[in-house]
């Protein structure tokens, strides 16, 4: 028994090693790439764009995103923005229209989500604003604020062909605690860890909740808007990664949105990601499996995104249920032995050590790079890279429970009601 729990540890941790090691790649290639060339293009096409937003009780906080869109270094005749006020029971869509945006009022309570508002939004766009002939489209979320330069920053890559971009995420709310801080520092790194280095060698990178641009011919072939799963932004990745789509990356236009405060807010949105990244695996899987091993250019890009809605956690918890397993039958059956007990004990202790580490040294580096962009005080700012592993490691029992448990989407509350130049003087 001694020998099976051995090699088995063994095993698990050769197979993590081979699947993941690219991610070490990027991550030196993140490190190394900060001094990046200023782009010196002499001249770059204005692009005409449409604004989306899906909102869900947002009055709070959609009309200062709307503000930071209008007071974009980019010509305002060029910006069209749009809001969809989905299934609202508060003041949104007025805000929303006081502020400047075109609103959509949609009440729905069958078809409930992020996916549905933004297909009816479309639909209404295509029948009654065809002649304005967006060339492209903006997806935000409605606590999200933009800096001044982000539309022009993502118009230079748009301009150079890319059909689909995503955004830096940065956050509004960092200091709050060890919950805002995990979520800001792990969306920090993977924007610079993870998409940059993707978009340095040429592959594609992932679309991550809100911040991204999308080619309007892309929307037409879609009929509108089509991905309807809990996570419908990784859906559209891996659908756009399979059909040949390279997905751009822009590290220049920042954009900033709210992390849930409490345990409770944080518990239902990671459930219904971790429920959306099983739905997306279920649905997509095979093609994306079929495409790593047909050798077109997008198959390393497919391997991406197949080890990304498979993640880690599930290899990781697969070594922690076989020693758990028989650490528990050790404890119940003497008769095993002290062993066996202590090599399973000693092999969970080693294991969480080893993953805290892991991701203790992915906060590091993230902090070290990003320092500056980080809006919080220097004494949080070190204490919550301790608290960094912890929050990752609340993904356990959420992935254990996601695989079990009927997840719906449920909307979160956004109260941190803040300004560009706030986030931006502090």
């Amino acid at each position: 028994m001694l020998s099976f729990i051995n090699s088995m540890n063994l095993f698990i941790f050769i197979l993590f090693t081979v699947i993941y090691s690219y991610r070490f790649i990027y991550i030196y290639i993140g490190f190394t790439s900060k001094k990046k060339k200023k782009d010196n293009a002499l001249q770059v096409n204005l692009h005409k764009y449409a604004v989306i937003i899906a909102a869900r009780n947002e009055q709070a906080v959609i009309g200062e995103l709307i503000n930071s869109i209008k007071n974009q270094n980019y010509p305002g005749e060029l910006i069209d923005i749009f809001v969809v006020a989905d299934n609202c029971t508060d003041n949104t869509a007025q805000k929303a229209r006081e502020a400047g945006a075109i609103v959509y009022e949609r009440f729905n309570k069958n078809l409930v989500g992020k996916g549905y508002a933004l297909n009816y939004l479309f639909g209404e766009i295509a029948q009654k604003y065809s002649d304005k002939n967006y060339e492209g489209y903006f997806i935000f979320d409605a606590d999200n604020l933009l800096d001044k330069n982000f539309i022009l920053e993502m118009n230079k890559l748009f301009d150079k062909g890319y059909r689909v971009l995503t955004s830096y995420r940065n956050s509004k709310n960092y200091y709050s605690n060890w919950i805002t801080a995990g979520y800001a520092l792990w969306f920090l790194h993977e924007s610079e860890f993870l998409n940059n280095p993707r978009m340095i060698l040429g592959k594609s990178c992932t679309i991550s909740g809100t911040g991204f641009l999308v080619h309007s011919d892309i929307i037409k072939k879609n009929g509108g808007w089509k991905h309807y799963l809990l996570t419908e932004d990784i859906e559209f990745s891996v659908s756009q990664v399979i059909q040949g789509e390279t997905i751009g990356y822009c590290g220049s236009a920042m954009l900033y949105d709210e992390q849930p405060f409490t345990f409770k807010q944080s518990w239902d949105q990671r459930l219904r990601w971790a429920k959306g990244f099983y739905q997306v695996f279920s649905v997509y899987g095979l093609d994306l499996l079929k495409c790593i091993f047909q050798g077109k250019k997008q198959s390393f890009s497919c391997y991406d995104m197949m080890m990304t809605i498979m993640p880690a956690l599930l290899i990781s918890l697969s070594s922690l249920f076989i020693n758990s397993f028989f650490l528990i039958l050790g404890l119940l059956d003497p008769s095993i032995g002290r062993e066996v007990i202590a090599e399973t004990f000693s092999a969970i202790s080693s294991s969480l050590f080893t993953y805290y580490c892991i991701l203790f040294g992915i906060g590091v580096i993230t902090l070290i790079t990003e320092w500056q962009k980080i809006h919080c005080p220097t004494v949080k700012k070190i204490l919550y890279l301790f608290t960094f592993p912890i929050f990752m490691f609340t993904y356990i029992p959420i992935a254990i429970v996601a695989l079990f448990k009927k997840v719906e989407w449920k909307p979160i509350a956004h109260t941190c009601v803040k300004s560009i130049q706030n986030i931006q003087e502090n």
